[in-house]
């Protein structure tokens, strides 16, 4: 993934829903959601606001639109799990593309961070299918008659992975690459208890 530099303006056309999105995740991340209008948001695609309500009816939605890739790819990670062998090279690719995906959509980890409470009452129609996925995730990563050990590692091993969404404010200059060697290893460490007894 190749990360845009952030300027004061995004260039519309084509992909305007897109560029809409892009300026939306650069301007709420910086001054925060409830802060940011969509007015902002339009001047800095180059649209006009009546444009902007063409492709998003409401700031919630747009703000939507920025949460829900994250969520959907949570379900697609679940959707077809239980057919992935639950052994050590199942296991590590399962986290791979869970860990890929956060790392896809880190560019909304600064509104992540800044508005959680504004992220949490918009996904509140979703939360149940986000907590679902994420129950599937920490079940089967604990492994079959998991006790309670296993089920801990299975949570801190995702919360490792999260690291990856917030990347881009603890260590904006890390490389895809190295987020993705580094916080794979570190989670698949914590299942694993590298190695410790």
């Amino acid at each position: 993934m190749a990360v845009r530099a952030a300027s004061d303006t995004v260039t519309a056309g084509g992909g305007t829903k897109i560029a809409i999105r892009d300026a939306a995740v650069r301007l709420f991340g910086a001054k925060g959601f409830e802060q940011t209008s969509l007015r902002e948001v339009a001047d800095a695609v180059g649209i006009t606001k009546a444009s902007l309500y063409y492709h998003y009816a409401s700031k919630l939605d747009l703000l939507l639109a920025i949460i829900d890739p994250i969520i959907d790819h949570m379900r697609a990670v679940v959707e077809d799990i239980d057919a992935v062998p639950h052994d050590a090279e199942g296991v590590r690719a399962v986290l791979r593309t869970y860990l890929r995906g956060m790392i896809r959509n880190r560019d909304a980890g600064a509104l992540c961070v800044r508005d959680t409470v504004a992220i949490i009452n918009a996904m509140a129609d979703r939360y149940p299918d986000m907590m679902d996925s994420n129950q599937r995730l920490r079940s089967w990563l604990a492994g079959p008659d998991a006790d309670d050990e296993a089920m801990l590692r299975a949570c801190a091993a995702l919360e490792v992975l999260g690291v990856a969404l917030l990347s881009k404010e603890f260590v904006p200059g890390a490389a895809d690459s190295l987020l993705e060697s580094t916080l794979l290893d570190a989670a698949t460490c914590v299942l694993t208890a590298c190695g410790t007894a």
